[in-house]
């Protein structure tokens, strides 16, 4: 189970760099949307602890 595991990561990292080297601005908007998904779920729970308190 380790050794796929293994295997599973070192794949996920090839296909990774794969995709940044062959089209970085494409990288780019996914990291991009992918911090405004992050950050607008952090507000979201900002808003609602506020609400609780309130």
């Amino acid at each position: 189970m380790a050794q796929a595991k293994k295997i599973a990561l070192y794949a996920i990292g090839v296909f990774v760099l794969y995709t940044i080297i062959t089209s970085p601005a494409r990288a780019a908007d996914l990291v991009q949307v992918g911090f405004e998904g992050i950050s607008s779920a952090a507000q979201g729970v900002g808003e609602f602890m506020t609400e609780l308190i309130n």
